[in-house]
Order: C-alpha cells, then sequence, then structure tokens
C-alpha cells in the first residue's frame, strides 16, 4: 500500500479531506479486486460485486461529508 496523498484543493475542509482519503482507499481496493481477478482467484462476477459495494459505501461517505445528506 502506498502512502496517502494531501487534499490541496482551495475549498479545503476536513469533511472534505476525510472524503479524500475515503476515494484513496476505494482507488486501492479496486485495484487489489481487479488484480485478484486478473489472476484468477475471483470471479469477473465477484469481482464487479466488490466494486459495487464499495462504491456504494463511497457515493454514501459524498453524500454524507460534501453534500450534506
Amino acid at each position: 500500500m502506498e502512502a496517502r496523498s494531501g487534499y490541496r484543493g482551495d475549498d479545503w475542509t476536513p469533511e472534505r479531506l476525510l472524503f479524500h482519503q475515503n476515494l484513496e482507499t476505494f482507488a486501492e481496493r479496486v485495484g487489489l479486486i481487479v488484480g485478484l481477478q486478473g489472476n484468477g482467484k475471483i470471479s469477473q462476477e465477484e469481482a464487479y460485486a466488490q466494486i459495487k459495494k464499495i462504491w456504494k459505501a463511497l457515493r454514501q461517505s459524498k453524500d454524507h461529508l460534501i453534500d450534506g445528506h
């Protein structure tokens, strides 16, 4: 796993920083899932299901942290 990068937007808030970290985690996990699928450890269907699940969690994070819902 790589070190996390900083958030450098003009609209910096603690919530945006947390969402940025969640976004990086999502990207790392997608990479791992794709690697597992590419090496035959999981099926394409399982990879899709896992990515869909973590996408939903990321979207909920955005709704809660950025959009305030």
